[in-house]
């Protein structure tokens, strides 16, 4: 049987740091690893023969490339990766994790950028359930709670939830 292949890879443009961040990140995330590394052949781009051209890695299970492109193009938060968790212990474990070296500017709502520039959201399960629920007025009050904090506090969304 032939192993099946993810359809899609989000691939991360680093300018020279794709190794270490893919390195940082399987550190953080279980049933994560390194998959492959490729090199520059010859000096391209600045980049000098033998050094890392790409890195796949999977995260959770989910692959994902890493490129190391040079300086040309910079993260955003056009994009951004979701974590879901289960609990507040798994918010607080990501959010101590990923945030650790990012910039304390760029955290809101459960948004963060870690030290590489890359935008994460920690969100708990729960929240989504509380912001879904056909329950507006109970589903605003989480909203508005959550927009005043910046790493997700389950216990205080449930209790804005709860009116």
């Amino acid at each position: 049987m032939m192993a099946t292949v993810q359809k899609i890879t989000p691939c991360l443009w680093f300018d020279h740091q794709a190794e270490e961040a893919a390195k940082y990140y399987v550190e953080i995330f279980p049933n994560s690893k390194i998959t492959q590394v490729s090199r520059y052949l010859q000096e391209t781009f600045g980049k000098p023969a033998g050094s890392v051209l790409t890195v796949a890695f999977e995260l959770a299970g989910q692959s994902f490339t890493g490129l190391n492109g040079g300086p040309v193009f910079q993260f955003t938060e056009a994009i951004s990766l979701q974590v879901m968790c289960d609990d507040q212990k798994e918010v607080d474990h990501y959010w101590e994790k990923l945030g650790a070296g990012g910039d304390p500017q760029a955290q809101q709502c459960g948004w963060l950028k870690d030290k590489f520039g890359v935008s994460w959201q920690i969100v708990p399960k729960a929240m989504i359930e509380m912001i879904a629920s056909p329950q507006t007025d109970k589903a605003l009050h989480a909203m508005q709670a959550m927009m005043q904090m910046k790493k997700l506090d389950i216990a205080a969304l449930e209790k804005a939830f709860a009116g």
